[in-house]
């Protein structure tokens, strides 16, 4: 499956405060925090871009496209959102969406890249996100190109900056997950959250086997 319509982008415009260094690189399993959602993302879509305002030789190693954010200031997600709508509009013959995803979320399951393919087959809604037990998680979500140029009147001259704030005002419609044992939608911030997710990916791997 390679969707030609719909262009995938890993978000990695943070600053990792919390974390207190680079939580991109990090690894789990010996694998980079953003090689786990590269990886899960590239193999569905013609074309992925990583929007990052990050020089790092990871990327050019493995021959990925960054994009800086459109509009400088650090204004948060969705300038990243913005950014990616940017480029498929002008790099993408027929492009119609954005499916967007983070970069420090390396459980988040698979088949939510399915869904947002069949989604957007539907038309129902422009924007879908993923949500589980009332918790809505913005950042995994499927852009209609068709907001671009709304979504970039609300960034500068309403000053929106909460994505949970602009979805709301925008048609979405939200994919429900349930999960029994560990949330798939948790994201590291912390150290203690990536000691956390070291541990809980080993016991995932074990229960694989």
């Amino acid at each position: 499956m390679s969707e030609h319509n719909i262009l995938g982008a890993v978000l990695a415009g943070g600053q990792s405060k919390r974390m207190g260094r680079d939580k991109l690189f990090l690894e789990i399993n010996n694998k980079k925090l953003i090689e786990h959602t590269i990886d899960k993302v590239k193999k569905y879509f013609k074309k992925t871009i990583i929007v990052t305002n990050q020089k790092n030789e990871f990327f050019t190693r493995n021959k990925l496209t960054t994009v800086n954010d459109c509009i400088e200031g650090q204004l948060g997600p969705l300038v990243g959102i913005l950014t990616a709508m940017k480029w498929a509009k002008e790099n993408i013959t027929n492009c119609e969406w954005v499916a967007t995803f983070p970069c420090d979320t390396p459980f988040f399951p698979e088949i939510l890249v399915k869904n947002f393919i069949e989604e957007s087959k539907k038309k129902e809604s422009l924007i879908l996100c993923a949500s589980s037990h009332g918790r809505n998680h913005n950042i995994f979500g499927l852009w209609s190109l068709n907001l671009y140029e709304k979504l970039q009147d609300d960034l500068v001259n309403k000053k929106i900056r909460k994505v949970q704030d602009w979805t709301e005002k925008n048609n979405i419609k939200n994919l429900e997950f349930e999960f029994k044992d560990y949330d798939p939608f948790f994201n590291i911030n912390t150290e203690e959250d990536l000691e956390f997710a070291k541990k809980l990916s080993k016991k995932i791997k074990n229960e694989e086997k």
